[in-house]
């Protein structure tokens, strides 16, 4: 297929609304970068932290992650900022702005040998959106900000590294204030209640007290767009479904949400007696957090799935977009 879309995709397409076109088209370039990047599968995913939640320290703002491997990264664009770092040129003899600065000769002498390897070695990352990142463990903007502070106190810095080193100052004093919180934490042994609560803290944001009243959170664009890839006759005013739907559902939206989540949802949601569930899992999510997560989830799907010609391109499409650990999309064919 010579083009992006098929004829009867690009039909489709016209019949779409501006926002449905939009959605088509975030999906589709997620789809084709992850073909491009044939690594991307191996890369660490980001499950908790989101572009409009960074941490912030004074006026500095670093966009943070903690990744499906427990690390918790900050960008490398944002730690930039946040040092006053010139942005400009970020690559010279292959080296990104960091390795640049730790190579100059007055910093150098107060970079260990560990720093500087894990300043070369960046972690890339999948961001929760699908889009590709960049960053360091949080413990290197530490360990960076006392070597810089360090050569200042030796009287080494040229008169451009002052600003940075003024940064680095202001980045410790708060960092040192939200450490005393972790220290009090590991020495009273709430540190591991903590760490138990984590999950608890997750549903808590995710399922609510009580059961919400039914709205229709599922459009039928979703269901539509499934029956034509399996090629099944749709009928809009009917509710009969085949069975295989709620493993789809599960698989493709409600596994999407945070690890437990969904566990949660059929423990609070059981089966009766003759397998089927009193209500809609989605009565059980939260306004704030649970359900705009899962209209966020249903809305990528649907759109990979109106640019996908029959349900095998979508499962590879969706695969791409959405990689668990362990998946291998390089093996599924083209």
């Amino acid at each position: 297929m010579s083009n992006r879309f098929s004829d009867a995709g690009k039909a489709r397409l016209k019949k779409m609304t501006a926002e449905a076109r939009r959605e088509v088209a975030s999906a589709g370039a997620m789809a084709r970068w992850a073909k491009a990047d044939p690594d991307r599968a191996s890369y660490a995913k980001a499950i908790f932290g989101a572009d409009d939640r960074p941490l912030r320290i004074g006026d500095m703002e670093i966009p943070c992650y903690v990744l499906d491997d427990e690390r918790r990264v900050l960008t490398i664009s944002g730690m930039q900022s946040a040092m006053n770092m010139a942005r400009g040129g970020s690559m010279v003899a292959g080296m990104n702005r960091f390795e640049l600065f730790v190579s100059r000769e007055r910093i150098k002498p107060y970079i260990s040998n560990d720093l500087a390897e894990r300043i070369r070695n960046p972690i890339i990352f999948v961001t929760p959106t699908g889009g590709r990142a960049y960053g360091y463990e949080a413990e290197i903007l530490v360990e960076l900000c006392e070597a810089v502070l360090a050569a200042r106190q030796a009287g080494v810095l040229q008169k451009q590294q002052l600003s940075i080193a003024q940064k680095c100052e202001l980045l410790i004093r708060g960092l040192a204030r939200v450490g005393i919180v972790a220290l009090v934490d590991e020495a009273t042994g709430y540190q591991e209640v903590r760490k138990r609560d984590a999950l608890h803290k997750i549903l808590e944001a995710y399922i609510a007290p009580e059961l919400m009243p039914w709205t229709q959170r599922f459009p039928n664009s979703f269901y539509e767009e499934m029956f034509r890839l399996h090629k099944w006759p749709y009928d809009p005013e009917s509710v009969a479904r085949p069975g295989v739907v709620g493993k789809f559902t599960n698989t493709y939206i409600y596994e999407q949400l945070p690890n437990g989540v969904l566990d949660e949802l059929r423990r609070v949601n059981p089966k009766d007696g003759q397998g089927r569930r009193k209500v809609r899992h989605h009565q059980y999510l939260t306004d704030q957090i649970g359900n705009p997560h899962l209209e966020r989830q249903l809305a990528a799907t649907t759109a990979i799935m109106r640019v996908a010609d029959d349900w095998p391109s979508f499962k590879r499409m969706f695969a791409r977009a959405f990689p668990r650990k362990g998946d291998q999309t390089e093996l599924l064919p083209d």
